[in-house]
């Protein structure tokens, strides 16, 4: 019985530290609030914040657990989508705070040509993931 309480309080201190790092990654980036921008959302700010704190806690719940779900593959698809999206904007806002585009472009000597490399790196993420979700994942 102590024994299982003890591991619970680690793996509840483990989550919280994790998760509060997470939370904190993403105020320091400044996503959710250049989200509210891009999309005029500026109202539903606290909305953009609970879903990513609940998305943290929940994410830490099903890491800790061996959590099956049985649904149909054509689940998978909105799931894959919204993690895709997910990842694309923490990278996307990775890159604008760290300005690694207009630097990246400057050394390679493709200013006027911005527009095309950021397509390449687009379309090269999306045929990637769709390539793997093809052949790797049955």
């Amino acid at each position: 019985m102590i024994h299982d309480l003890f591991v619970a309080f680690i793996g509840f201190s483990g989550g919280i530290a994790v998760g509060t790092g997470f939370v904190a990654f993403l105020s320091v980036i400044g996503i959710i609030p250049r989200l509210t921008q891009i999309t005029k959302t500026i109202k539903k700010i606290r909305a953009y914040e609970f879903a990513v704190v609940v998305g943290a806690l929940f994410g830490c719940w099903i890491s800790l657990r061996d959590t099956v779900f049985f649904m149909p593959r054509y689940f998978s698809v909105p799931i894959g989508l919204l993690a895709g999206m997910f990842i694309g904007m923490l990278a996307a806002a990775l890159t604008e705070v760290l300005n690694v585009f207009p630097i990246l472009a400057k050394r390679i000597g493709i200013q006027r040509k911005i527009v095309y490399l950021l397509m390449a790196i687009a379309l090269g993420k999306v045929f990637g993931s769709l390539f793997h979700w093809i052949y790797f994942i049955e």
